[in-house]
């Protein structure tokens, strides 16, 4: 590409960057974030379309008072660089020594899969320059940027909304949530809103309806754009189950005889295309032996529940199944080694850390007279299989303490849960 035509794209992207209108929320991740910088490793954001990425960015600049020459923010997703070639690279490091940029300046790099040969740059000039990486599209998913730069990056996963930072968008304190009335009830208000349209901040923010746009986003341009687009159909036929059984047991059969995909390889390349874009999430069955682990149904999550409520098929009101996915997604962002449980009873999930089963919860939208005992009897049976003197049982609004001799279950709403700035997972 010629010099100048690239400068002025840099010098245009720079003030967009900068445009003060934007509303900014202030993402949990940030701190963690900023804690990696000292190693010195390229930090790639991941995550699905729309949940915030670049806007992170800018909050960083934001958090570590980055002035003007402090660092340089390029998106190869803009079509005036459709022509940057690996060459080209260079042309950035003459732009920031021309323009007087700090030696060290920070490198904020949008939808770097765009160019080819880009982790050969980014090897070249990580001891010099901090660099924070966001990408998500057709060519090179999320998870596979990370990938490419295995051993020499640090990935970091960012989620839509939590409930928390749902709440400052909103503008809702949760101070003293525990104690004062009026407080909680507007939480609890606002965490129906939550439950049922989930936490993408472009929705949150501006406006619902461009779940559904964004959902034909996902589907077309990070999955059937990956396949031969003679599976347009099935792949829509997939979605569309999954969305349906969220937070239900699925097998990789079920799903191919359901949607008439004789390759059983096939069907996985296209689950596995679905949770590289950090759409849906396949979670195991925890069992010692890893083989029956693999043969056995996985339990599946959508990322946000505004899609399975915007874009999914409902046939009824399952705030149950709402609920358990809004937890699910909250035990990803913590990061920890989470496996269903199915014995004589069953369990939402088990908290595996190294090579023991640390915390047992299970999810119940009301505890009632008809499925109270056999929510307590599948906590118990995990407790006593692994050793745990407690356990946690989520519920939507609901609060007490069960003892069983020596044990004890903990009731609580998830609301008060989610709010934690460090959730509780008993032992």
């Amino acid at each position: 590409m010629d010099r100048d035509q690239i400068y002025y794209v840099l010098f245009e992207q720079q003030k967009d960057f900068k445009d003060e209108r934007l509303k900014i929320i202030p993402r949990e991740l940030t701190t963690q974030i900023i804690s990696f910088l000292p190693l010195k490793l390229p930090i790639v954001i991941t995550g699905v379309r729309r949940s915030g990425k670049s806007t992170l960015l800018k909050i960083l600049t934001q958090e570590l008072k980055l002035e003007e020459k402090e660092f340089l923010y390029v998106n190869f997703n803009d079509e005036r660089l459709i022509s940057f070639t690996p060459d080209d690279f260079q042309k950035i490091l003459d732009f920031l020594e021309e323009q007087n940029y700090q030696r060290n300046c920070y490198l904020l790099i949008d939808e770097i899969q765009e160019v080819s040969n880009w982790e050969k740059w980014i090897d070249r000039i990580k001891e010099k320059h901090p660099v924070i990486i966001t990408g998500s599209n057709s060519k090179l998913l999320s998870k596979e940027i990370s990938t490419v730069l295995t051993g020499r990056s640090i990935n970091v996963s960012l989620y839509p909304f939590s409930f928390r930072e749902f709440l400052k968008a909103k503008t809702i304190s949760s101070d003293n949530a525990n104690v004062d009335l009026k407080v909680q009830s507007k939480i609890r208000a606002a965490f129906s809103h939550y439950l049922e349209s989930g936490g993408i901040p472009k929705a949150v923010i501006d406006d619902e309806r461009i779940l559904g746009e964004l959902y034909e986003n996902i589907i077309y341009r990070d999955i059937i754009k990956r396949f031969n687009y003679r599976l347009e159909k099935p792949i829509k036929e997939i979605s569309n189950i999954l969305l349906a059984n969220t937070s239900k047991e699925l097998s990789l059969r079920a799903v191919s005889e359901t949607t008439g995909i004789t390759n059983l390889l096939t069907t996985k390349s296209i689950l596995d295309t679905f949770e590289k874009a950090f759409f849906f999430f396949f979670m195991n069955r925890f069992d010692y032996s890893l083989r029956k682990q693999v043969q056995s149904p996985r339990k599946v999550y959508c990322v946000d529940n505004g899609f399975i409520t915007k874009a999914g098929f409902r046939f009824s009101e399952d705030k149950g199944k709402l609920l358990e996915n809004l937890v699910f997604i909250e035990l990803k962002r913590k990061n920890p080694e989470v496996y269903y449980f199915r014995g004589e009873k069953g369990c939402d999930f088990l908290i595996k850390e190294k090579t023991r089963i640390t915390s047992a919860i299970q999810v119940c939208y009301t505890l009632n007279k008809e499925n109270r005992d056999r929510e307590i009897a599948g906590l118990t049976e995990v407790m006593k299989k692994f050793k745990l003197k407690e356990g946690l049982l989520l519920t939507n609004s609901q609060e007490e303490e069960i003892k069983m001799g020596r044990k004890k279950i903990i009731v609580g709403p998830v609301w008060k849960w989610s709010l934690q700035a460090s959730n509780f997972f008993p032992k």
